[in-house]
């Protein structure tokens, strides 16, 4: 392939344009054909190739998402790292609407999901316990620091099948759990991408409370209308992080 870039972007709900002066190209993997064509552009000295997850029109929910498909285009690339943004909910009163999670942990609540390279006949057994690469976790909260955002550090992502929200029942349990955000893609996004060996940070934008939070009577359920005003209003800072981290990034 002539096509190669030196960071992979993914983008979520509400985000499905990142670049400028783009070259797209069409990828045909071993895994079928990925979410989209692929947008490559240069930031900087860095080649990057951007995808949007859901399709530019959003017409693939999230189980329907070829998850393998979309990461293998990408190692086609040759990216060396990638960054995800995810429109997100929060489970936790303190994880307020614009707020940004470097997530560090998952809890995959999905099913059905081609969600591994290795149906045999090679057969591996990867690793779980870190999902998220450490350096690239550190340099989005390094990042979201030095312009302002509000950042936490740290966080859990309960990933629901969707494309449904949550029950105020389901809510209740994941808070009370202790897990602070919700979403519908990063499983198996990040596994697929630790199986290929390719560093992989999320960065959540919390657009809403799930269901409510119980206790907090003003705290409305979410809604996909208010999801989308507020990542369509947060999504300049989101780019701002990107593009800061592109530069920042040492290949």
């Amino acid at each position: 392939m002539n096509n190669k870039a030196d960071i992979g972007v993914f983008g979520g709900s509400g985000f499905y344009s990142f670049l400028d002066n783009v070259t797209e190209v069409e990828i045909e993997t071993p895994y079928g054909k990925p979410s989209d064509k692929i947008s490559i552009a240069s930031i900087g000295d860095k080649k990057v190739a951007f995808l949007p997850r859901h399709c530019r029109d959003h017409s693939l929910p999230p189980h329907m998402i070829n998850y393998r498909a979309n990461l293998y285009a990408m190692k086609m690339l040759g990216v060396k790292c990638i960054i995800a943004p995810t429109a997100s909910g929060s489970l936790q009163i303190d994880y307020k609407p614009g707020d940004f999670v470097i997530c560090d942990q998952f809890v995959d609540r999905t099913w059905g999901r081609k969600d591994t390279y290795f149906d045999g006949p090679e057969t591996r057994h990867i690793s779980a316990a870190e999902p998220y690469d450490e350096s690239l976790r550190e340099l989005a909260i390094k990042v979201c620091k030095d312009m302002g955002i509000t950042v936490h550090e740290k966080g859990t992502v309960v990933v629901v099948q969707g494309p449904r929200f949550s029950t105020k029942a389901e809510s209740r349990w994941f808070s009370k759990m202790g897990w602070e955000v919700i979403n519908m893609t990063q499983y198996p996004e990040c596994m697929l991408a630790k199986e290929l060996e390719i560093p992989y940070a999320n960065i959540a934008l919390i657009t809403d409370y799930d269901a409510g939070l119980e206790g907090h009577p003003e705290v409305k359920p979410v809604t996909e209308e208010e999801v989308y005003r507020v990542f369509n209003e947060s999504n300049e800072k989101v780019k701002k992080v990107l593009y800061t981290m592109i530069e920042r990034i040492k290949l």
